[in-house]
């Protein structure tokens, strides 16, 4: 486990920032740095912008967007917030303490990341970033919030029912109804696993991060989410689609078409995923717990624990 005192240090400073600045906002810089980063391993095969920068623990969402959520979380305990408010930028308090918080979940993610990916076949075979945001998410939950990691909707409903939307709760209004959300994983998982296939063909020296490129549309598409506009939250989706996309590319032959609905069937997953976390962690709960980030790790893993049966069958 290769771990530097620089990269301590920044990742004590990439939590503080994206606390400073809300972590949405810093979810939405990750993106726009994941696209610069494509851009420029495009330009120099060698570069380490992406891994290092936009991955890593300078703007790493385990790093900058969970140092928001877990100061926002802290903030609410002393300040007029909501604990799960993952847009104001927390600057605004004009509290160091709180900031602090973000620095040190920072580290904290920068860390665990790097022994969930030593993690013997798990490690190799999830997306250890997102399965970091979750259990970072989960400590915040347990720390400094006030209900349960799975709160129920308080309308004495059982079963599933009792996690069911409502007024009081809720993640994405427009993603909650099962034949939208079909749709949208569907169609989105689409169009990820097509623009990840055509840049892993044209540019081969993209390989292991073409189907990095449609996330960070993603990510930078919330720019109009925190704006007011209902734009439909999508990374979940892009990122596992991708992933399945130019994994199996390589054992269907090459055919893209094929491909290309294994991205969709993946990006499907993805979204089915994000929903059903979303109302067993975070519609009901006071802390931010990500249903994108819970969803990602579960269908990379099924992916490529997929990827690898068919691989040993063949």
């Amino acid at each position: 486990m290769d771990i530097s005192f620089a990269s301590l240090l920044a990742a004590a400073a990439g939590g503080f920032f994206g606390a400073a600045i809300g972590a949405l906002q810093a979810f939405i810089f990750t993106g726009i740095l994941v696209l610069v980063g494509v851009v420029a391993l495009i330009a120099d095969p060698n570069s380490t912008l992406l891994s290092q920068v936009a991955f890593g623990p300078a703007f790493g969402p385990h790093i900058a967007f969970a140092g928001g959520v877990a100061a926002a979380a802290y903030a609410a305990r002393k300040s007029d917030l909501v604990g799960k408010d993952i847009v104001t930028p927390l600057a605004k308090f004009a509290r160091p303490d709180v900031l602090l918080v973000g620095a040190g979940f920072g580290v904290f993610g920068y860390v665990l990341q790097k022994l969930v990916a030593i993690i013997p076949w798990f490690g190799a075979h999830t997306d250890s970033v997102a399965v970091t945001v979750i259990i970072s998410a989960i400590v915040v939950r347990i720390l400094f919030g006030k209900t349960k990691v799975f709160q129920h909707n308080g309308t004495g409903s059982s079963g599933w029912a009792a996690y069911s939307p409502s007024d009081k709760g809720r993640w994405i209004e427009g993603q909650e109804r099962f034949v939208p959300n079909t749709v949208l994983g569907i169609f989105v998982g689409l169009l990820s696993a097509f623009v990840a296939v055509t840049l892993l063909q044209a540019l081969p020296q993209l390989s292991g991060s073409a189907q990095t490129f449609m996330f960070g549309i993603s990510a930078v598409s919330l720019i109009f989410l925190s704006i007011g506009l209902p734009v439909p939250v999508t990374h979940h989706i892009t990122l596992p689609a991708g992933v399945a996309a130019v994994t199996f590319l390589p054992l269907v032959g090459g055919e893209a078409w094929i491909a290309m609905l294994i991205g969709a069937a993946a990006g499907l997953i993805g979204a089915w995923f994000a929903e059903i976390f979303s109302r067993l962690w975070l519609a009901h709960g006071d802390t931010h717990i990500d249903p994108p980030a819970a969803a990602i790790w579960p269908a990379t893993t099924l992916v490529l624990g997929a990827a690898a049966i068919v691989t040993a069958l063949s």
